[in-house]
């Protein structure tokens, strides 16, 4: 089990190396809808529309409605979003005058 999340880790930080280098925006978009299968594409897409309804403070039941996620998800992302040096946060916290938060306004 731990050799299959080293090669996890690997792989990820691999694959997050070379999309970070990546300027070309189609070309990361069209990597992702040849590595995903459609229900996966889907499942991160509506995980990413929930990351930002948290960021602007949406409540919970709303995002639920919203998108279809169930309050266990939500409030997964909800922790995460509160950890000290969440990702999340500075993720979003960089990029967000280029993230559309419209959905949640």
């Amino acid at each position: 089990m731990a050799k299959d999340k080293t090669n996890r880790n690997k792989n990820l930080h691999e694959l997050a190396r070379i999309l970070a280098t990546t300027k070309d925006n189609e070309l990361i978009e069209d990597f992702l809808y040849c590595l995903l299968t459609p229900a996966e594409a889907d499942d991160i897409a509506r995980r990413w529309e929930l990351v930002k309804a948290l960021w602007k403070k949406t409540p919970q039941r709303e995002i639920a409605q919203k998108l279809g996620i169930s309050l266990c998800k939500i409030t997964r992302g909800s922790r995460e979003m509160k950890k000290d040096n969440s990702a999340f946060r500075r993720i979003l916290s960089k990029y967000e005058k280029s993230i559309d938060f419209s959905k949640f306004n």
